[in-house]
């Protein structure tokens, strides 16, 4: 008779939903985290389906089918939970039906474009390992005239300040005056990196749109609209990681208003 297959209790925690792997991961090392009746310590902890989890004191919830959204996220908008300056953040923002979702990868306060949310938080973590190699692809728009065959060097990668950055394909789309812009792709996207790349070559970054991750596209969205991916997408394109699910009907939410000052 087989063993049931085990795994680290990180996953398992975020893929019931509780929290992304990495906030699993905080919770266990503040003590917040109970294994059939003892405090854990380190998330390299493997459990079965017969351990008891708690956190937070409470036990974890049946885990609910995968699910995934696109998300228009606008510039100004945090992709934090909270901003202790009062600023807008995405999840003040998203619709008061939807369940509880984490983000996959980053958008800095001043892009804008596709963001996927997800309520498995192991799927989040699963699509933003570079091993994934999806392509993330942008508009961009610069200050100055770019340099053709200083953007076509880019694909070879670039250190900048001792630090190294992947291959990046930036194409000039059109000039427009004083501003370009620019389409690019890169596989493995580091914090700010694109506009520290465009600012490295004197071309300083007026404006970011992210319009493609992996095989999900921004498309027709509207600025602050959520939709979701239908199951028979998520499915041919995720495989395992998006078991079967009822279809529900395909639903489209305008952005919420954030409160006047």
């Amino acid at each position: 008779m087989s063993t049931p297959e085990k795994e680290r209790i990180a996953k398992v925690i975020a893929r019931a939903g509780v929290c992304s792997r990495r906030e699993a991961e905080t919770l266990i090392s503040e003590g917040r985290v109970v294994l059939n009746g003892k405090p854990l310590s380190t998330p390299a902890t493997l459990v079965g389906p017969k351990d008891q989890i708690l956190v937070n004191g409470k036990p974890l919830p049946d885990k609910a089918p995968t699910r995934l959204w696109r998300y228009h996220k606008p510039a100004g908008v945090l992709t934090s939970n909270k901003d202790p300056e009062g600023r807008p953040t995405l999840f003040e923002r998203l619709p008061a039906d939807m369940p509880r979702v984490v983000k996959v990868g980053r958008l800095d306060l001043d892009s804008e474009g596709l963001l996927l949310l997800t309520n498995d938080g192991a799927l989040a973590h699963d699509l933003e390992r570079p091993s994934q190699g999806w392509l993330r692809r942008y508009r961009v728009r610069v200050f100055g005239t770019p340099d053709p065959v200083r953007l076509a060097a880019l694909e070879d990668g670039i250190t900048i300040e001792g630090e190294r950055f992947g291959p990046i394909r930036a194409v000039l789309e059109r000039q427009q005056a004083s501003n370009a812009w620019l389409s690019v792709s890169l596989r493995e996207g580091k914090n700010r990196e694109i506009r520290r790349v465009m600012e490295h070559l004197g071309l300083p970054v007026s404006r970011l749109i992210r319009v493609a991750y992996g095989p999900f596209q921004l498309g027709h969205l509207a600025p602050g609209q959520v939709e979701e991916v239908p199951g028979k997408i998520l499915r041919e394109q995720l495989g395992k990681s998006a078991p079967p699910r009822p279809e529900r009907p395909r639903t489209r939410h305008p952005a919420k208003r954030a409160p006047s000052a």
